[in-house]
């Protein structure tokens, strides 16, 4: 039998009757049967991913969610406000500025994911701005091409408001507005001193939720935008160079840029979001389109137009709107060249068909 010094220069040591085993702690003991595994890294879900995936544009399910209005009663919202739109607002009536315009608006929303046909029109107006109505009634104002200096810059504040309809923001902010409402309605209902602090609590919470959706929206139209403008052929860039340029511009007295701020406000935070999405989620292309010299043409032509646009006193209003002395002769003579042209739609009613890009089969 080996002694007890064998044992120990062996490694081990010889267990002693004094020895007394270690009492278990039931908090460690209970921790260790019941203590889970690291947790695993958040993954986006497919829906997520596809959001922010450009080669599934148009097949993704944007502008989904709650929302009351049905994609016809949006059509039919907009069509009403786009009547009230052109009867207090001059267009303009150039075929040349018109089809170009809508061209570059209809290469954009073959690249988005809008379920509406869009239907784009000129507005005679030097206010730099531009907007979307639900259903796809869109319109640009002639200062937004008179203040870009590329194609792409003009292309990117188009896809901008492509996007706002596409994810149906304006009818899901109703919706919101209109859950609010009802989800309102039994603090009438509530007296005493717990219906002070509900409707106090209430009155806090509502300006707030808009202002976070409005903000979200924005956010959500700006990587949406970036990505249409990408698969459209243009630098996404020239989204944050138009708006970094304006935001200069909007600091000078009597600037023109405010109702695009209004509407769109734009700060350092989204810029530094923009620039960080064209980054990550827009491979690098080896050509984009970034200006060409039909822009140029149509921008001189806006400024010639009739020896230039004009600055003259409206007859039913108060205050000046942009506007351009009446065609002459010459211009009624040509009255073949004002149809349409491929890929334009009419000043009717009808609103046009919406039609895909062909999908690679590669």
């Amino acid at each position: 039998m080996r002694t007890a010094a064998q044992v120990e220069l062996d490694g081990a040591r010889v267990a002693d009757t004094a020895d007394v085993p270690p009492a278990a702690d039931p908090a460690n003991a209970t921790n260790a049967s019941v203590m889970s595994p690291a947790p695993a890294p958040a993954v986006p879900s497919p829906q997520q991913q596809s959001k922010y995936d450009v080669t599934l544009i148009g097949h993704r399910n944007i502008g989904n969610g709650v929302n009351f209005y049905s994609i016809e009663r949006e059509i039919a919202m907009g069509r009403d406000l786009s009547r009230q739109v052109e009867e207090t607002t001059k267009l303009v009536a150039d075929p040349e500025v018109n089809e170009y315009v809508n061209r570059i608006g209809q290469n954009l929303v073959r690249n988005s994911d809008s379920r509406v046909p869009f239907t784009i029109k000129v507005l005679d107006s030097s206010e730099v701005n531009a907007f979307a109505l639900p259903g796809g009634f869109f319109y640009v104002d002639s200062g937004l091409i008179l203040a870009a200096d590329s194609e792409a810059e003009l292309a990117a504040v188009m896809a901008h408001e492509i996007a706002h309809v596409a994810a149906r923001h304006a009818t899901k902010n109703m919706t919101k507005k209109q859950i609010w409402n009802m989800a309102s309605i039994p603090l009438m209902f509530i007296g005493g001193p717990a219906g002070m602090a509900i409707a106090e609590v209430a009155s806090f919470a509502v300006p707030m939720g808009f202002l976070k959706f409005s903000r979200d929206a924005e956010r959500e139209a700006d990587m949406l935008g970036l990505q249409y403008d990408y698969a459209a052929g243009y630098d996404p860039q020239a989204f944050v160079q138009f708006f970094e340029k304006l935001k200069v511009e909007e600091n000078k007295k009597h600037s023109k840029v405010a109702k695009l701020f209004s509407t769109h406000p734009m700060n350092s935070e989204r810029i530094t979001a923009a620039q960080a999405e064209i980054r990550t989620y827009l491979p690098d292309r080896d050509t984009y389109v970034v200006d060409t010299s039909e822009f140029e043409t149509v921008k001189a032509r806006l400024i010639s137009l009739e020896g230039g646009l004009k600055i003259t006193k409206a007859q039913d209003v108060n205050r000046p709107v942009l506007r351009k002395p009446e065609q002459t002769s010459d211009a009624s003579d040509s009255g073949a060249s004002a149809a349409p042209k491929s890929g334009t739609t009419d000043n009717t009613d009808e609103h046009p068909t919406l039609k895909r890009a062909p999908t690679s089969t590669e």
